[in-house]
């Protein structure tokens, strides 16, 4: 519990300004933030549906708006309040409760996805820690979600089953609204290209190659004070959060849970679901453009000989490197890769140290700058028409 204080201890007063009722006892608490989100209820009524688990499930709605936001996302926001209230005051019950809060007027600076979801999960942490549950767990859900019959107990299960697991990474599929301006197969490719990424990420050799949607994850309340909490961000939150985590390890993907966002032309953020619908649509052909497998096959080779480099000098080091690829070998030498090198040698007594390290560095972060180096010249861009159905996932589907 000692990291759960600590965390707790730092906290800024705004982020608790409420609490969570320590009558709920949670062991499990779903949080969900909500801006101007009409059908909201739809999304707790799927989680009311689920098979319960042997757990209390607390579902915590972070109804929030910034002090820019205009009159009728103050208004749908009190909507959806009184709504989740009425929702609360009719099916609360031992072992499933509803939690609303309205947050109206939040500094233009960090109001956002980012700062909701960190509200509701820092409220989590203190619950948890005021009700000595040191095994509680966060689910990272969104508004506009639908989840498997078998979503809540899947998680639950795993969480016991394990009592080192830190993350559990979900499947997903998008629902299309029928009739939309969005075509169901722009939905497909999209999923199929984050399928892509994840698979080609694993076949470098790249340990955390899981997929970041902030609708699909759950992370126990130890290891989420132990990466530093959720940030801010007025998007993409949940890709930096997740990589902290990854980096902690023992990770799990739980295949047969799954969540149905909802796939909209959103702009809300600069990047995410809506940015990349967008971009996928305005295609000459219509087909979403991926990084080339060649650009990962390239990077495979350099990770391939990473426990080569333990133990050489720099001048080794750049030596070794002139073997891979023109273009890879100018980006090790832009970002001095020798130095990367220098500090994993400096700070590994194994090669299980050295190389974890050596990820440390060379992270998503640095593997994305990578690709965006390399394409489209000298790798172009690949479309991605015909292989879309090899990465789509198999055996879930909305019930």
């Amino acid at each position: 519990m000692k990291h759960l204080r600590r965390y707790i201890e730092r906290l800024r007063p705004e982020y608790l300004r409420t609490a969570i009722p320590p009558e709920a006892m949670a062991d499990i608490v779903a949080v969900i933030p909500c801006y101007s989100e009409p059908a909201l209820s739809e999304t707790l009524h799927s989680l009311r549906a689920c098979d319960r688990p042997d757990a209390n499930v607390l579902t915590v709605v972070v109804i929030n708006s910034g002090e820019s936001a205009g009159e009728g996302v103050v208004r749908q926001n009190r909507i959806s309040y009184e709504e989740t209230v009425l929702l609360a005051e009719r099916y609360n019950e031992p072992g499933f409760r509803l939690f609303p809060l309205l947050l109206e007027g939040l500094p233009k600076k960090h109001a956002g996805v980012g700062l909701a979801r960190k509200t509701g999960m820092d409220l989590a942490v203190e619950h948890f820690l005021r009700n000595g549950k040191s095994r509680g767990v966060i689910i990272s859900l969104d508004a506009d979600c639908t989840v498997s019959a078998n979503f809540l107990t899947t998680v639950r299960e795993a969480f016991v089953r394990d009592k080192s697991l830190n993350v559990t990474i979900h499947n997903f599929r998008h629902r299309v609204e029928k009739g939309g301006a969005l075509p169901e197969n722009v939905a497909r490719q999209y999923e199929a290209y984050i399928h892509y990424f994840s698979a080609m990420l694993k076949y470098t050799g790249f340990p955390c190659y899981y997929h970041t949607i902030g609708s699909a994850f759950a992370v126990s309340a130890d290891a989420y004070v132990r990466a530093g909490g959720m940030g801010r961000q007025q998007g993409g939150e949940d890709f930096y959060f997740l990589q902290k985590v990854f980096a902690l390890g023992n990770i799990r993907e739980l295949k047969e849970a799954a969540v149905f966002p909802m796939a909209r032309l959103s702009d809300r953020v600069p990047f995410g679901t809506g940015p990349s619908l967008r971009r996928i649509m305005l295609e000459p052909d219509g087909n979403v453009r991926v990084y080339s497998k060649t650009s990962f096959r390239v990077l495979k080779e350099l990770f391939d000989m990473k426990d080569d480099f333990r133990g050489r000098d720099s001048q080794s080091v750049a030596t070794v490197i002139t073997a891979l690829h023109p273009s890879l070998q100018q980006f090790l030498r832009e970002m001095d890769f020798p130095a990367l090198i220098r500090d994993c040698n400096g700070n590994s007594a194994s090669p299980a140290t050295f190389g974890k390290r050596f990820f440390h560095h060379f992270n998503a972060f640095r593997i994305i700058k990578y690709l965006h180096f390399v394409h489209p010249d000298p790798f172009p861009y690949e479309s991605f028409a015909s292989p879309v159905d090899e990465y789509l996932p198999t055996g879930i589907s909305e019930v």
